[in-house]
Parts: structure tokens; sequence; C-alpha cells
């Protein structure tokens, strides 16, 4: 029994109320919604960049969100229907096609009037207009993409794409009820419908090769080097399964063997490369079974990197003719219940040029398993003035705190959310550890890249002795993640940030680290305990936290900073250097507020168990 879209909807706003403050739920909602895409691979990245200007009879320019993919070419314009509405209503063409138009003013205004020169130049407006100035003549493609609480009243979810100043512009719009089929799906993403035949007017040679087996069907195709970049121009990162998504967020666009041999022996393609592995959940052949016509589901579980790289070679100059490029494709059709499980051991066990590292398939590694069943084992002490205790909600795996609800009555489903009020992803910890043991920089690199880098180093600790990762270790997480989410709050209710709203991802992130790295220059640390007990923090230490924040916004605008983009500039390790540097200035304003909630070192370092904590 899964939710309804009026349930899914009531539960999105209750989940946005709990996330954010009133004034600033527009920037959660995208949030909210832009976290939901990336790892669903719907976008590969975001940005926040809220602008909005008056403009006379044409009706406006507008803009949320926005990222420019590797090289340049493309670029995903963000924009919201969002008013905080409290019943589920219906967005109809009208709506969608004014909202579309603001996007479209903005995107024509930056790179034919020079709208930058209009911009504080350490706004994220300003590095959008003048990123999409300065690639005015490299830019081929502008992705629209809506954003909506409302349900959209016809079933087109795709608008038509047209020539938009010599610009490809595509739209798409994510309503509620497109949020929710997603919410609902097995899988947790949409699934792709490739029809060969209608876009590339031919089917994929292949052969049969599921001999001798029941379990699922399996056949060896030859795709073409330009099918196959022509269906990641389409498609981007959906087209790859989640762990392949990970991988190659994590390195670089183009591996040089590939650039290589497509440049001075394309010929010789087919030999050198080692293919792609990839699953569906239905295949159609033609009349006499040597082609496939239609596929259902395509996911690329191995040879993501082959795949990307053939599509940012075709957008280059001078690039070779894919057309004359082959690539050897082994494909199964698993369309059982065990699918999930068979897609992630052929993911796993398949070889290709460069293998996923066993990071990106970490899921069920024992810490996760671990910090699951403390979540569904430890109750958190009842806050005061309530009588329940209640307990956090850990997702080890995507979708599990739906799963959980799927086959409740709602009497059970109430009940649930009662137990569970509260729940964090394996990204989340990831963000929330990384940010207090210093490393603020790799959290400022994006949810994926910092999670794979933090489960370098817990697989090493583990392997070393797993028993530190004990109860209390799971406690001081809540509690990490207690002062995470409280200092998301206080700077969105900055004066500073209100008036400038951007940066706040970078900014909480090393008010945290500065916090902890002034501790530990007294020899201290977070008391845990005091805030697990609590279940919170008191408005005295807000305040000093509050402190902090200001300091690391001054520094990261500083005139003087070594790169223009404030964003850009919070993901290097010299940042957090410099911000080291001046930290003896911040020391002096700190209270007794503050240090209340530090004690010294060697009361916190050890487990029951006797164990050093990680740090």
């Amino acid at each position: 029994m899964q939710l309804t879209l009026e349930e899914y909807f009531n539960e999105f706003r209750r989940q946005l109320q709990i996330d954010a403050e009133n004034n600033f739920q527009r920037s959660t909602f995208l949030e909210t919604v832009s976290e939901e895409l990336k790892e669903t691979g719907a976008i590969n990245g975001f940005e926040p960049c809220y602008y909005d200007r008056e403009s006379g009879k044409k009706g406006g320019i507008k803009v949320d969100g926005f990222y420019f993919n590797e090289d340049g070419t493309t670029l995903d314009l963000h924009i919201a229907d969002f008013e905080n509405r409290v019943t589920l209503e219906s967005l109809n063409k009208k709506d969608y096609e004014s909202v579309f138009g603001k996007c479209r003013r903005f995107f024509l205004t930056a790179r034919n009037n020079h709208l930058h020169l209009d911009l504080d130049e350490t706004a994220p407006e300003y590095r959008l207009a003048r990123g999409i100035y300065d690639r005015k003549d490299r830019i081929r493609r502008v992705n629209f993409i809506l954003s909506s609480e409302r349900k959209l009243s016809t079933h087109k979810k795709v608008l038509d794409t047209h020539d938009l100043s010599g610009v490809k512009a595509v739209y798409s719009i994510w309503d509620i009820s497109r949020l929710h089929r997603q919410y609902c799906s097995r899988g947790g993403q949409e699934p792709l419908d490739v029809d060969f035949k209608a876009m590339f007017q031919q089917g994929l040679p292949c052969l049969r090769a599921h001999v001798g087996t029941n379990v699922f069907r399996t056949y060896l195709v030859v795709i073409s080097g330009k099918i196959l970049a022509g269906l990641y121009e389409e498609f981007g990162a959906r087209l790859l399964e989640q762990n392949v998504r990970c991988f190659l967020q994590a390195r670089g666009n183009v591996n040089k063997g590939i650039r290589d041999t497509l440049i001075h022996e394309p010929h010789n393609f087919f030999a050198y490369n080692n293919g792609i592995t990839a699953t569906a959940r239905d295949i159609k052949l033609n009349e006499d079974r040597s082609r496939i016509m239609h596929i259902q589901d395509l996911q690329i579980v191995n040879g993501g990197q082959t795949t990307a790289s053939l599509y940012h070679i075709s957008q280059a100059k001078n690039s070779p003719d894919l057309s004359r490029v082959f690539v050897q494709m082994k494909l199964s059709e698993i369309s059982d219940n065990r699918s999930m499980e068979i897609v992630h051991n052929i993911a796993k066990y398949a070889n290709t040029q460069n293998r996923v590292s066993i990071p990106d398939l970490r899921s069920n590694h024992p810490f996760h398993v671990q910090m699951e069943q403390f979540s569904r084992r430890i109750w958190v002490p009842a806050i005061e003035g309530q009588f329940k205790e209640t307990k956090w909600f850990y997702e080890r795996s995507r979708g599990q705190y739906a799963d959980a609800q799927s086959r409740m009555t709602p009497g059970e489903k109430k009940r649930f959310k009662t137990e569970y009020p509260k729940r964090f992803t394996k990204t989340d910890l990831a963000k929330f550890e990384n940010v207090w043991d210093e490393e603020p920089f790799w959290v400022n690199l994006g949810a994926q890249k910092n999670f794979i880098q933090y489960m370098e180093r817990i697989s090493k600790a583990w392997e070393e002795s797993s028993e530190q990762f004990d109860e209390t270790y799971y406690q001081r997480v809540v509690a990490r993640a207690i002062v995470f989410k409280e200092t998301e709050r206080l700077i969105s209710r900055q004066y500073w940030y209100r008036k400038r709203s951007g940066y706040r991802a970078n900014i909480v992130a090393y008010t945290i680290a500065t916090a902890n790295a002034l501790g530990k220059n007294r020899d201290r640390m977070l008391d845990h305990q005091k805030i697990w007990k609590d279940q919170g923090i008191d408005d005295s230490f807000r305040d000093q936290l509050a402190l902090i924040a200001t300091f690391v916004r001054d520094v990261l605008y500083l005139d003087d900073r070594p790169i223009d983009n404030c964003s850009e500039w919070a993901k290097k390790k010299e940042f957090w250097t410099h911000l080291k540097r001046d930290m003896p200035e911040m020391n002096r304003e700190l209270t007794r507020d503050f240090w209340r909630y530090f004690v010294p070192t060697e009361e916190v370092t050890r487990s029951p168990s006797g164990e050093s904590l990680v740090k």
C-alpha cells in the first residue's frame, strides 16, 4: 500500500515545514527537489540562485537555480512554482508557459544584454549571468526545468524543444504528481523508454546469449558510438545506474585512453575497448529477432566512462565520425522480483576498463547496516515537555522510509511517523561527520564525492576496529546532525542572509568546522552527550554559532579572494587554511555560552568499549 498523491503532497509539505523556517520554504523546496533529481540522475548538479525582476509588459525575468556541465556546452536553468499552498492545486498550460517565459528572458538578457554588469559580483546570480555571457558562443543546449508543488493538469511532462537564438531549448516539468511517481517507483527513478526506430531510425544488431538459463535473458549487442553518445545527450546521467554515476562524478569526464583511440585509431575502438554492461526491464525485438527496437528501463551498470567520454568528444570541435565507431554491449533483461539484487551484483562483478570502486557500492557495508540497526533500536530521550520517546530513522538505502510505510494502514503510518519523526540518509551522515572532522571542503564538493571520500576512510577504520562504531558513536552522529540542522536554520534567519541569500551550504559547513577547530585549539570537543540528551541546543549557543557564521561569511566574501566565485573558493582546501589563519580573531568574540557545549577531549574520545572514536 503506497502513499496516495494526496498523502504524498501532505507529507511533502510536512517535511518542508520541519526542514525550513516558514520564510525560506521556497529555497528548501528547490533544494529538496534538486537533491531528488540529482540522486536519480535527472540532473547532474544544482546551485541555488534566486533572482526575480519585473520587466514591464514583458512579464519579468526570473531564475531559481542553475548548473553548467563540465565543458560549458549545456546549461540547466531551474525555476520554481511554489507558494506554500495548503491544498493540492492544478498547474495549467498558461501557468507553466508564463513561468518558462520568465526563465527564458533571463537567459536571453544575460546572453545578449550584459545583465551581469548590473549585479553584485559576490551574488550567485552574477556568476550565472556572467557565465552565460562568457559562454554565449559555446552553449548549445539549455534545459529549462520547472519544479512545482502543483499537479500538472495534462499528462504532458516534457514540452516540445525549439531553437532559441541558435541554442537548443529543452523543457521539463517536475510537478508534484511526477515527484510522487518517482517516490513510489521501484528503484527510485522513472524508467527510461528508448525507441531506437524513432530516435535513430534503426535498431541495434544483437545475438541471443542466454543459453542454459531461465533467470533472465541476455543479448550481445553492437552499438555505434554516435547512438551511444546520442543516448547520453538525451538522457544524461539518468542513463547510468546510480553507483556508476557516483563513480563518474568523482572522476574526470573523458578517459585519456578512450580519447586517444577515438582520435588516432577510431577503426580499432571495438577491439581495444572492453565495452559496456547494461540492464533493462523489457526488450522488444524486430520480426526476425536480429535487432533490438525498444528498451524499457535501460541502465548502464558498467562502462559509464566510455559512454560519457563518447558524448563529450562528440561535442568537441573536429570530433571524429562516431557513426564509424562501435562498442560492444552485454544487455540483460531482468524483470523478476530479484532484479535489484541482480543489477547490484552485475554492477559489482562485471569487468570494465575503469572498475567501479568498492566505496561506490557501500550501502550494504557492515558500517551502514549497523547504523541502521542502531536507528531502529535506540530510543532518543524525550524532549522536555513531551512524554513520548522517538527514534531517528537512518535510511541506509534509497527509499527505505517510504518502503517501510508502503504496506501500512493509515493508523500504522501515523504511529510510524510518531516513532520516527526525523530521518537522515547515508550521504547526510557523511556530511555531518566530515564537517565535524574538519574536512568541510569535501562537503562543498557535493554529496556523492563527499560520500565516496568519507567511505574510504570509514572502511579503513572499520577494518582496523569495528568495535569503535558502537552506540556511543551512533549517539555522536545524531548529536552532530542536530547541530548541523540547527546551523542551517539559524543562518537562514540572519539579516545578511535574508538580504542576499546564497552560499548557505558553504557557510554551514565551514561554520561547524570552525566551531570544532576552535574547541580543538583548547583541547576540547563538542559535548555530544549533552546534545543527545537534550535533543537540541539552546538559544545562547545558537547566537554563538551565528557569530561564527558571520565570520565565515565575511572571509568567504573577501574582495581579495584568489577565486572570484565564492562557491568554487569554498571547495578548495586553501580556503580552509585561510579561514583557520584568522581564527584567533574569532576566538576573542566567543563567550561562556559557546564553551558550555565543549568538554575536555579525554572525556569524549573513548567509547564504553574502550576504543578510540573515529576522528
